[in-house]
């Protein structure tokens, strides 16, 4: 690597809470975090924000007359920005934004469409405030940033695909500081009914519906969460959280919209490019995509047996705070950043292995979407 990129910063929200003591508390428990949906046409599972963070939401709403106006996933991201940045010195000119989304303003852009199939007069806002850009654009005005803004959808690996853009600006030269995360809001009738239509939404009743990483399971059992994360990047190690030792991505070829191999050629690229870069061969622990379908979640691991000798110890959140899309990647970097923080290794309910007395000090974090395009990111324990 050219230059040691560092994590600085962190900032999140999701149905694990808005507070790092809350979400580590929730991460150590073996709660999943799901609750009975009522919306028009049907009742479904799903991963809301608990009352403190819609709490916190609604307040910055009241903040600012403009953002009254703005989609909650803006609102969210806008959460998540300060939070990261908010004990970092920074120059505005050379800081830059790049927090992206699977779907965008999902709840904004189906009301004004409503709206407009009823006849009724759209608001001038429609178009500006339901825009992909509309994420880091307005973190960029709330912070006052005068670097590069950028935002992008590449579905589920959005966030982690922000963070290879960073590195291109920061060893460039090009910027000191780089907000990147992902923001989704998608507990909305018609995004709910699309995972339906592709019959990848699950219908259990039980503990843990989301059977992410469960390889016996007999239905898919995806669950779709609300969630927020940001990071903070830069080549400078002061407050640093972790090092990036390692960065890889592929895009293999699909025969399917949804697909990808049975030994995830994508993920098998990916890995073995961030191993790499970082010159190991090994690491303590992965964090999987594993989404709860049960060819995703299957292909994952077969292509963790593939380019591994020796498996590290495998772990998702999908189980407990659900799949957050373009946001899911970078919440399973803040998973890692506190497994690395406190050693811990936080377990998986359905996939039992055998753990070590050695704490956690390197994390692989993985991350795909509709494409067959993967990230994966290896982290270590900052050295202090």
């Amino acid at each position: 690597m050219k230059h040691p990129i560092y994590i600085n910063g962190f900032g999140s929200i999701s149905a694990l809470g808005h507070d790092q003591e809350t979400i580590l508390n929730n991460y150590q428990n073996d709660f999943a975090h799901f609750s009975k949906l009522e919306l028009e046409n049907t009742s479904v599972l799903g991963a809301s924000l608990p009352i403190p963070s819609l709490e916190e939401i609604e307040n910055l709403s009241k903040e600012n007359t403009r953002y009254k106006d703005l989609d909650k996933s803006v609102l969210m991201a806008i959460l998540t920005a300060r939070k990261a940045i908010s004990k970092l010195n920074f120059k505005p000119e050379s800081t830059g934004v790049n927090i992206g989304s699977s779907r965008g303003a999902t709840a904004l852009f189906e009301h004004y469409h409503k709206d407009f199939l009823e006849g009724r007069k759209l608001s001038p806002l429609t178009s500006p405030t339901t825009t992909l850009g509309n994420i880091s654009s307005w973190v960029a005005q709330d912070l006052g940033v005068d670097g590069p803004n950028i935002s992008h959808s590449i579905t589920c690996s959005t966030a982690l695909h922000a963070m290879l853009n960073a590195k291109a600006w920061l060893q460039a030269d090009m910027c000191d500081l780089f907000l990147v995360g992902g923001s989704e809001a998608p507990l909305t009738e018609f995004t709910i009914a699309q995972m339906q239509a592709l019959k990848l939404y699950s219908k259990l009743d039980t503990e843990f519906p989301c059977e992410s990483l469960k390889l016996d399971k007999l239905q898919n059992s995806l669950i779709l969460g609300e969630g927020s994360a940001t990071a903070v990047m830069s080549k400078s190690p002061e407050n640093a959280l972790a090092k990036i030792i390692g960065f890889g991505y592929a895009t293999e070829q699909i025969t399917h919209n949804i697909s990808i191999s049975p030994d995830a050629k994508c993920f098998q690229k990916s890995m073995k490019m961030a191993l790499e870069e970082a010159g190991r061969s090994s690491v303590d622990a992965i964090v999987l995509h594993a989404p709860g379908t049960k060819k995703g979640d299957q292909a994952e691991v077969n292509a963790i047996q593939k380019t591994f000798e020796t498996s590290p110890l495998l772990t998702t959140n999908k189980w407990k705070l659900g799949h957050t899309f373009g946001a899911s990647g970078m919440l399973n970097i803040e998973m890692a950043l506190l497994m690395l923080k406190t050693g811990e290794f936080f377990e998986n309910p359905f996939y039992k292995q055998t753990k070590s007395n050695k704490p956690v000090e390197s994390v692989l974090v993985n991350a795909v979407g509709f494409g067959g395009n993967a990230v994966s990111i290896l982290l270590e324990k900052p050295k202090l």
